[in-house]
């Protein structure tokens, strides 16, 4: 059944919306930056741009490092990803993430940097993230980001893991604020107009978990990890192949919150109505909790499509919300998704056929750039250089802040 029949059923209103404005961390120290900044010169035999900010990411189980330039040029990049630890253990624990960032931040950062073809000298900031994550992993990468500002002298700049999703279109895409962002990922869910560098319109966010999370639980209660077919994949990779194969209408889900005229996003009463059926059909079945049903497939698109229907059908609201009250300029109307989840190409193509329906343009970074990465980090760095933004020099008393969302700092 085609999912597009779902998704324009009737007319969305908002009837009432609060629109939050993000504002910056701290306020921007009154001092000249510029004067940090390095002339154009030349580097084994590279022109080197004025502006090259290194980017280090840390805020989960990824360590990335990346140097950008001002022209959006990607000089060096690393990364170290601990997926294959984590699906051993069934899931991230902190102590064993922050570990890992530990024994492999500084050879992450030396590759990114020597493969970059510049030297310490030649970068102009540092940029790191700072909020959200886990407050583990977010410690090692300040630590040693505040190491390299003290020994090279350089300014310090601090990231917002989701504002750093939103805005990597600007690098690969060069997509003109304003623009509606839908931010998907194992920790997020977040609709929301990027109006600038660090100026964002929140429209909706989830007021549970996120869709990453709820697809690794699922995957997790049904057992992907030692199915032959998603060995080595993470939860939400192994639900979307089993998927292609499945029967999207044999298990109906209710898509959750469509009593609610708004934004936000829920997925924890889908994954309760998941498991549910998962231990029904292991009972019909004769099976203990650990062995693989005859109808994984079937489950699993059913449980995708449902997911992306309650996606969809927000956006749409918010589509709609930016038309009525003129937020996005006619004629360019845009739709960026990132985040790990963007990553999935069933959820891509439905929303592509919702961009299509509404008239607007669907923009979203290549999957390598839509998981956690420092290219992200490092083009933010840039934005927020370029304008003037979160750029700090006394970084003594810093702070890492694992819970923070779209949410106004000032």
């Amino acid at each position: 059944m085609a999912l597009s029949q779902f998704l324009f059923r009737g007319p969305y209103f908002l009837k009432s919306l609060t629109a939050i404005s993000l504002g910056r961390m701290l306020k921007t120290p009154i001092c000249s930056w510029n004067n940090y900044l390095r002339k154009v010169s030349v580097h084994g035999g590279k022109s080197i741009s004025t502006k090259i900010v290194l980017g280090i990411e840390t805020s989960c189980d990824d360590t990335g490092a990346a140097v950008v330039d001002e022209t959006g040029s990607i000089l060096g990049e690393a990364l170290h990803s601990q997926t294959d630890v984590h699906l051993k253990t069934g899931g991230i624990i902190p102590p064993v993430a922050q570990q890992l960032h530990q024994e492999n931040i500084a050879r992450v950062v030396q590759h990114a940097v020597s493969s970059s073809g510049v030297s310490m000298e030649d970068i102009s900031a540092v940029a790191t993230t700072v909020m959200p994550g886990l407050a583990l992993s977010l410690g090692i990468g300040l630590k040693y980001s505040l190491e390299l500002v003290k020994k090279y002298q350089k300014p310090f700049i601090p990231i917002h893991h989701m504002e750093a999703h939103a805005l990597t279109v600007r690098l690969t895409d060069h997509v003109p604020f304003p623009f509606l962002v839908l931010l998907l990922s194992g920790g997020h869910c977040i609709l929301a107009v990027a109006q600038g560098v660090s100026d964002f319109l929140l429209l909706g966010q989830t007021k549970d978990i996120a869709p990453g999370d709820m697809l690794d639980k699922v995957a997790r209660r049904l057992s992907l990890h030692n199915h032959p077919e998603c060995s080595g994949m993470t939860g939400g990779r192994a639900i979307e192949i089993l998927a292609q194969q499945g029967n999207i209408v044999r298990y109906k889900f209710t898509v959750p919150m469509q009593q609610y005229r708004d934004c936000t996003f829920s997925f924890s009463g889908l994954q309760s109505g998941i498991t549910r059926k998962i231990s029904k059909e292991e009972k019909a079945e004769g099976l203990q909790e650990g062995q693989h049903l005859s109808c994984l497939p079937d489950l699993a698109a059913a449980a995708l499509y449902t997911m992306t229907v309650h996606i969809a059908e927000r956006t749409h609201r918010a589509i709609l919300f930016c038309k009525e009250k003129g937020i996005i300029p006619p004629g360019k109307e845009t739709l960026v998704v990132s985040g790990g989840v963007a990553s999935n190409q069933y959820v891509r193509r439905s929303l592509q056929l919702l961009a299509d329906a509404t008239n607007f343009t669907l923009v979203c970074p290549p999957p390598r750039l839509c998981t956690d990465n420092g290219v992200m980090i490092a083009w933010n760095g840039i934005e927020k250089l370029s304008a003037g933004l979160d750029i700090f020099y006394n970084v003594e008393h810093f702070r890492y802040e694992p819970k923070c969302f779209f949410r106004s700092l000032s």
